[in-house]
């Protein structure tokens, strides 16, 4: 690959970007192939081996070579999520912005599929804590919650909500992240066909868009917050541009992330208002193409409204008493029911849960527990994979990697056991999904939407 097979303009584009090597990025493209990284999920975990972590990331790690993770139960289970190194930069910012995190927060992950930067918020946050993962495009909620639902945790609120609509809570949240749909020129080495659809007029459009998203959500940030700002393109008009026009039409200051040299990482500043911004060139760094910044809000944008919802839904005390036996720890969980199915959401997030119901289109709340029919629960597929499951109350079925791949399929197992009953099927004492033991059968309820379809493992498995 040289500069003629880059999109017209784009090296020209980028010549006079801060820390900008033409000839190590043009053979970082040409010669070396994408990493491939993967973060440890540390509320499940289970063993990593023979790899070398991410620098800036404690639970992220590089692969030797690419495996079939789809033929991996532990990634079914949500013992990992398959992420580019570069993009765990955000858990160092993070980090950094909120070190101790004593105090309960809310954090927003603005455009949030496929969910991604949203396990990773969630990895550093505490149970007191909530995140609200929200995706603007409809068809892309499904694999936010799926992924979501892998890792866990009862914190977590999924919604799918254009950014305006966020404008109503006023001085909602602390944190904000906002990975900001852009051109894509930083995947041009793992997606060689984003090229195609690079333009120096749809990079201008991919401004234009991100003015109107920042501003739209700019009032649902605390006095005192942060935003978090990234994107995967090199462009200066999705970046450096974007922190001045920030910092010129909102009262924000820039925060000064602290980096190792070791990194590869290129520090730059913004022309007019000097707001800090981290570059990532492929060829400097072991990962893809990223701008990330941070920002804190100086100024409020008014309270919202307090909201008491008085029409809260009174649960007959039998049922809830079978439901919470099956969660540990069950005095620290609201619980609620959607139609049938019984839901559950750490205690102190009820009021929060309240407002975002009043405001915004909700996919997913905390954890789905199941339906009960008469004395037993049907126990849905989020129970078997959350934290907050009580594994003492239910029967757990051993698979090996054959017999748990054969699950994941919805295939029948083999699979010889005496006992009946709803039995959590688990993988290295890590739960996949419920199956049904019956006399002379084993009835497989693991969802059947995102099943293996895959034909067969790879002759390696």
């Amino acid at each position: 690959m040289n500069e003629h097979n880059f999109p017209p303009n784009f090296i020209a584009s980028l010549s006079a970007e801060n820390g900008f090597d033409q000839e190590n990025f043009i053979n970082a493209h040409q010669f070396e192939d994408a990493p491939t990284s993967i973060r440890v999920n540390p509320f499940k975990p289970s063993a990593i081996k023979n790899i070398q972590h991410v620098p800036w990331c404690p639970d992220g790690y590089y692969l030797d070579a690419r495996p079939s993770f789809t033929f991996d139960p532990l990634f079914h289970a949500g013992c990992y999520y398959v992420q580019e190194a570069s993009s765990m930069f955000i858990d160092h910012i993070f980090k950094t912005i909120n070190p101790n995190n004593d105090e309960a927060i809310k954090v927003l992950d603005l455009c949030a599929a496929p969910g991604g930067k949203s396990t990773l918020l969630n990895s550093a946050l505490n149970p007191t804590d909530l995140l609200v993962a929200n995706e603007i495009i409809k068809t892309r909620v499904p694999i936010l919650t799926d992924n979501l639902n892998r890792w866990g945790t009862a914190n977590t609120i999924v919604t799918n909500n254009d950014p305006k609509d966020f404008t109503r809570l006023k001085s909602f949240f602390d944190i904000i992240l906002v990975d900001a749909p852009c051109s894509g020129s930083g995947m041009f080495r793992k997606d060689p066909e984003a090229m195609n659809e690079w333009s120096e007029g749809n990079v201008n459009l991919c401004h234009q868009r991100q003015e109107r998203i920042l501003a739209d959500i700019y009032p649902a940030l605390k006095e005192d917050g942060y935003l978090i700002y990234s994107t995967c393109s090199y462009s200066h008009q999705e970046n450096e541009d974007i922190l001045d026009w920030l910092c010129s039409e909102f009262d924000l200051e820039s925060v000064r992330i602290p980096i190792s040299n070791d990194w590869g990482i290129v520090e730059t500043q913004s022309p007019v208002k000097k707001a800090w911004g981290y570059r990532f060139y492929p060829g400097k760094v072991k990962g893809e193409g990223l701008f990330a910044s941070c920002l804190r809000k100086k100024e409020n944008s008014g309270n919202l409204a307090s909201f008491k919802n008085n029409t809260q839904q009174k649960l007959p005390g039998k049922e809830l008493d079978q439901v919470r036996s099956y969660i540990n720890n069950p005095d620290e969980f609201y619980y609620f029911k959607v139609n049938d199915d019984w839901m559950a959401i750490n205690r102190n997030h009820k009021e929060s849960l309240n407002i975002l119901q009043r405001h915004l289109y909700i996919k997913k709340s905390g954890v789905i527990i199941g339906k009960l029919a008469g004395k037993d629960l049907i126990p849905d597929h989020e129970l078997a994979l959350s934290l907050i499951i009580n594994k003492n109350a239910v029967l757990q079925t051993a698979l090996n990697k054959e017999q748990a791949i054969q699950y994941l399929r919805r295939d029948n197992i083999d699979l010889s056991t005496d006992d009946k009953g709803w039995t959590l099927m688990t993988y290295e004492e890590h739960p996949l999904g419920w199956a049904k033991l019956l006399p002379n059968r084993i009835n497989n309820y693991y969802p059947k939407e995102i099943r293996i379809l895959s034909a067969n493992p790879p002759r390696e498995w």
